[in-house]
């Protein structure tokens, strides 16, 4: 997983031809040909944000001062400057790692690095650029223009984490793969774009037709259509693409329009989704105009990237919380807000809802109680609240939902009304919400549990169930409930699942295919083969992944080895970090290939060194061989590079504890609680180790004072029973009872 604090960057689309590092010769320009005939599209699309997005650095793509400009966040430093028409930037570091010292004649030098600017990367609200560190390996420099105007606070150079230093040695650091232009932003920003990753050699040898996305990327590809234009024909072309017939309309007494006419065929929004989503790639590159679950393994809405009532937590995009909302059910689509070129919004201002909400009944003070024409009588303003991302980009969620601060604190979640009013509280908000409507719905049953759910909380399988089956629950949270169901500790019975791996929703038999694990091998086998064949890649990939271990039927053994080869394709795909490397080696350990595994656990510790799975999973592989000296070396070295990894600190003391080493461990899982003081994982070993050094009452008063947040954990919560009992400590025995 992506570290929650991590910078995703900019998706925007352009349309100049070039290569990764140089200029395409002989090449026609798609603009070019598009625009005899679609010159209105073309310079509709020219004035979009898509159209900025990517470009050779010039007097007119450059927005940023390079005027010998001195940039400095904590040890790290910048020089932007220009010389022989080139623009250049300057990296140094003072001290040790970058860390911030004081200047003394030890500390002030500098190991400087100068890089030419390849490319701009996007252009408002802030503009980025892209370098080569080696050989067609671009990356992200840590320094991005605040193009926004300077009343606005911009105009000026700021780093990526403002408010936090990035160390050489994080893998959130600029150099390393988290920030690598070629795996990580380059499939949404260019046409016919391929990573062409060399994992043998750890290389990539990027290629792609426009240097960012134009027509081709929604239309695809029209060399047909071009061929067989004629002046006589042009006009039956263009009026050949028919939408369906029909509009949004309010019928009298209405307050919203519903959609009358032939029924929507929104599928065009998967080449939409495959960029305003997160997901992990199952095909090199995008091919437009297919299916999104057949190019990509979508991330459904859960913590830690969502709040618990699936409002945007993380740098999620757009797919996740729109599949949410009642007006994707409704069957709005993008286009009903934002223009096909120039993707602006249709009409600014709360006239953009009242194409289809009354405007008697909502854009009324009865209703958003504000100021006509204030910030707060603005639709947005309570419905699609912001959050900032890279600093400077303010971003509204798409789900629509209407403020909720009586739930906001039973389940930690955001509200907008104390966003805007931050001195006051859900209290407060909650009192006038009701003067002003009344009280609150109800939440239904199975949005209460999904909620309960989604935050942390314990449920039981009834329960569980029970948002799965309520149809009347988006499709996106039934779907992530349901995959949710591996985690749970109860029995689960084909009886239960049996309905989801034939279920006519995409995403539902998506999330069966990964929770059939939960099956006995043998009922596994015989009802997750069919979706072996199933139409989407996502979901033969994941029932292929469900079924390593199985021994597949002969009727389905074609099948799943096709599927298999797909599972394998995709984990390739992102083996240039070290989750996809984890990946290759965990499915070589499950198919008995060890010697495979231990190669995809070292490639996973060469390609990110400070990525602490790696190290975790190659020790666990020693240890299951009984090579216990290489257990310790590897997460020695493991600890030396990430010395704030609570995970490897916890591995080792375990290591420790296996090796008869139990004083030591105690101090080991005492550090891990100390690095990483959110995990009860961390805290429960620390706090039984100690027991087991004969320090019962000291646990137990460790465990009281830890506790805090913990306090539904049930496991923490017996633990502190169990050593209240065994201390013979009445007093406190009573206390972890009543922890509710």
């Amino acid at each position: 997983m992506i570290k929650n604090k991590y910078v995703m960057l900019v998706c925007f689309f352009s349309l100049t031809l070039f290569s990764v590092l140089e200029c395409v010769a002989n090449e026609p320009e798609p603009k070019a040909a598009c625009v005899s005939c679609h010159d209105n599209a073309v310079q509709a699309w020219s004035k979009s944000d898509h159209a900025k997005a990517m470009a050779l650095p010039t007097t007119d793509t450059v927005l940023a001062d390079f005027n010998n400009v001195d940039v400095e966040h904590y040890g790290q430093k910048a020089h932007f400057f220009i010389r022989d028409k080139q623009y250049l930037v300057t990296i140094s570091y003072r001290g040790k790692t970058g860390t911030k010292f004081a200047k003394t004649k030890e500390t002030t030098a500098y190991s400087a690095h100068t890089y030419q600017i390849k490319y701009t990367f996007g252009h408002f609200p802030l503009q980025q650029y892209l370098v080569e560190t080696e050989q067609r390996k671009l990356q992200v420099l840590p320094f991005a223009w605040d193009s926004r105007s300077k009343s606005e606070g911009g105009q000026r150079w700021y780093h990526n984490y403002s408010h936090e230093e990035i160390k050489p040695e994080d893998r959130l650091h600029w150099r390393q793969p988290l920030q690598n232009w070629n795996g990580m932003c380059a499939d949404c920003h260019s046409d016919g774009l391929k990573r062409n990753y060399d994992s043998d050699k750890n290389e990539f040898n990027t290629t792609f037709d426009n240097i960012n996305v134009g027509c081709v990327s929604c239309h695809g590809d029209m060399s047909e259509h071009e061929k067989q234009k004629t002046p006589r024909n042009i006009a039956k072309d263009v009026t050949s693409v028919q939408h369906p017939t029909g509009q949004w309309l309010r019928n009298l007494g209405d307050k919203t329009a519903h959609w009358q006419g032939e029924k929507r065929d929104n599928s065009f929004m998967d080449n939409c989704f495959a960029c305003h989503a997160l997901r992990a790639p199952l095909t090199d590159g995008i091919k437009p105009n297919t299916p999104f679950l057949d190019q990509f393994m979508p991330q459904l809405p859960s913590a830690p990237n969502y709040y618990a009532d699936g409002q945007i937590k993380e740098e999620v995009y757009v797919y996740g919380s729109f599949l949410q909302s009642k007006m994707y059910g409704e069957g709005v689509n993008c286009l009903d807000c934002h223009d096909k070129h120039t993707m602006k919004l249709k009409i600014e201002g709360n006239g953009l809802c009242l194409q289809c909400h009354g405007a008697e009944a909502y854009n009324a003070k009865s209703h958003h109680q504000h100021q006509e024409a204030s910030s707060g009588a603005q639709c947005v303003s309570c419905h699609m609240p912001t959050n900032r991302y890279m600093g400077v980009d303010d971003r509204r969620d798409h789900s629509f939902k209407i403020p909720r601060p009586d739930l906001s604190s039973q389940f930690n979640t955001p509200n907008a009304c104390i966003k805007c009013h931050d001195d006051k509280s859900n209290q407060w908000a909650s009192d006038n919400l009701e003067k002003w409507h009344g009280k609150p719905k109800s939440l239904a049953k199975s949005k209460q549990f999904l909620m309960a759910l989604n935050n942390g909380q314990a449920i039981n399988l009834e329960d569980h169930l029970s948002i799965i089956a309520d149809s009347k629950l988006d499709v996106i949270s039934r779907a992530s409930a349901l995959q949710m169901l591996s985690f749970t500790p109860q029995m689960i019975t084909i009886e239960i699942l049996k309905p989801y791996l034939t279920h006519q929703e995409n995403l539902i038999r998506l999330s069966a295919a990964t929770t059939a694990l939960l099956l006995t091998p043998e009922v596994r086998v015989l009802h997750l083969s069919p979706l072996l064949t199933d139409k989407f890649k996502a979901i033969r990939v994941a029932a292929a992944r469900s079924l390593v271990t199985n021994r597949i039927a002969v009727e389905y053994q074609q099948a799943f080895n096709s599927a298999f080869n797909e599972l394998l394709s995709s984990n390739e795909l992102t083996s240039w970090r070290g989750e996809g490397r984890a990946n290759q080696g965990l499915l070589a350990l499950e198919t008995n290939q060890i010697s495979t595994a231990e190669q995809a656990f070292l490639g996973a510790i060469t390609v990110e060194p400070y990525f602490d799975t790696g190290y975790i999973n190659l020790a666990d592989l020693y240890r299951t061989q009984q090579r216990s000296t290489e257990v310790a070396s590897v997460l020695a070295k493991g600890m030396k590079n990430l010395p704030n990894s609570g995970a490897l600190k916890y591995a080792y003391g375990l290591h420790l504890v296996r090796v008869q080493q139990h004083s030591k461990a105690l101090e080991f899982f005492e550090r891990a609680t100390l690095v990483e003081p959110q995990s009860p994982q961390y805290l429960y070993a620390f706090i039984l180790s100690l027991d087991g050094q004969g320090e019962t009452v000291k646990a137990v008063n460790k465990l009281q004072k830890r506790i805090g947040s913990y306090s539904d954990n049930q496991q923490l919560k017996e633990l502190g029973l169990y050593l209240a009992q065994k201390s013979q400590n009445r007093k406190m025995y009573d206390w972890f009872i009543g922890i509710k």
